[in-house]
């Protein structure tokens, strides 16, 4: 049983409190039998199982609404728990509608948020190129306005959902500026005349990944998302509102983790005792546990900062940074604790170990996050003198 006396920490309201225990219930009902054998099936699934549970509207912003990032944390701690696959599957769902959610017109909410929100549309985030991954200014993918559209040529990759969503925020050159201050960004419904998918990417925790080809992919200046040259700042925001998520993700494997591996030392008989007895094992277990602790105090103030209406780059840096690495220590240790069971697959330990390690990389690699940290903390000091 995880523990869940952080929930009465002054970070939350009771509603989170409510809202936790009800999706706990949900999801052991609902998520943890689906497997990713048949990840694009799989993925379709939880996602049409979010929406019709109304998990999802969650990640969407309404109209007059604000994302409630402490409720969207809550949401991936526990579904990470239960299943990796449906965290990603809600994250994706999020992350790829939440430029939208925060810089579309009326006519582009109204058209795609809905239908996200009930599990109808699945949502994609399309940043990362071959050249360009947390050096967003080497963008290569171009888009040149050509009357009343946009003509976009070019590549994309490491894309979430790809091949699997119906549409994709897709970042591109549009050159009013040198560098990152020349970005827009652009809906791309899929089925678009010049736009395919050029290869499927498997990884070592199956999600569906994607490269993506754009060849004189003509889409209506309408489906621009915010005004020219405003791409980056799109981005930076969406990423801002889910990077302090990912650190949650992060904590659920962990808080799983912890609860296999007590279940295991409590249990496993061992030298005419437990395994658990071991002053080796009682020193591991209390490392795993504050780890986990100092992870969510970090989270959680992330997102109660920015609930509140702070600014959180640094803090949400923090907290990747920390939940990610932290997560892959604890779910380490207790793979070792299993022994040859942990590394057997398809074993709970086993598959946590491929899914952290994911983590620790995508929204920005834990050395980004130490880069934003020092930038702000120097910026910071610079601006104090």
């Amino acid at each position: 049983m995880a523990d869940k006396s952080y929930l009465a920490w002054p970070f939350f309201d009771g509603r989170h409190a409510d809202l936790e225990a009800a999706l706990d219930g949900w999801a052991g009902d609902h998520v943890r039998g689906v497997h990713g054998h048949d990840v694009d099936a799989g993925c379709r699934q939880l996602v049409r199982l979010l929406g019709e549970g109304g998990w999802l509207r969650h990640a969407i912003a309404g109209d007059g609404e604000a994302i409630d990032t402490r409720a969207i944390c809550l949401i991936r701690e526990t579904l990470a728990r239960h299943n990796g696959l449906a965290d990603f599957a809600f994250a994706m769902q999020g992350l790829g509608a939440g430029a939208i959610s925060l810089f579309g017109t009326a006519e582009q909410r109204e058209h795609y948020l809905p239908r996200v929100a009930r599990g109808e549309a699945i949502a994609a985030f399309a940043l990362s190129e071959p050249g360009a991954g947390s050096d967003v200014a080497a963008m290569q993918c171009a888009a040149r306005l050509d009357g009343d559209a946009y003509v976009l040529d070019g590549e994309k990759t490491w894309i979430s959902n790809g091949g699997i969503a119906d549409f994709y925020i897709v970042f591109a050159r549009t050159g009013e500026a040198p560098g990152a201050r020349g970005i827009s960004a652009f809906i791309v419904d899929a089925g678009t005349k010049g736009f395919e998918i050029a290869e499927r990417i498997e990884v070592i925790a199956p999600h569906p990944l994607a490269r993506l080809r754009f060849d004189n992919c003509r889409i209506p200046a309408s489906q621009r998302i915010g005004g020219a040259g405003q791409g980056f700042k799109v981005a930076m925001a969406t990423l801002d509102v889910f990077r302090t998520s990912v650190a949650a993700a992060a904590l659920g494997f962990a808080r799983r983790a912890m609860d296999e591996a007590l279940a295991h030392a409590t249990t496993r008989r061992m030298f005419g005792g437990v395994l658990s007895d071991f002053q080796l094992t009682q020193a591991k277990l209390a490392e795993m546990a504050t780890r986990i602790d100092a992870s969510a105090l970090l989270t959680y103030r992330a997102a109660w900062q920015r609930d509140r209406g702070g600014k959180v780059t640094k803090e949400a840096a923090m907290a990747k940074m920390t939940a990610t690495e932290s997560a892959q220590q604890v779910i380490d240790a207790a793979v070792q604790m299993f022994g040859g069971l942990g590394v057997t697959s398809g074993h709970p330990a086993e598959q946590l170990y491929r899914e952290i390690r994911a983590l620790r990389i995508y929204e920005g690699a834990t050395e980004v996050q130490q880069l934003i940290i020092a930038r702000e903390l120097l910026r910071e000091a610079k601006e104090s003198t």
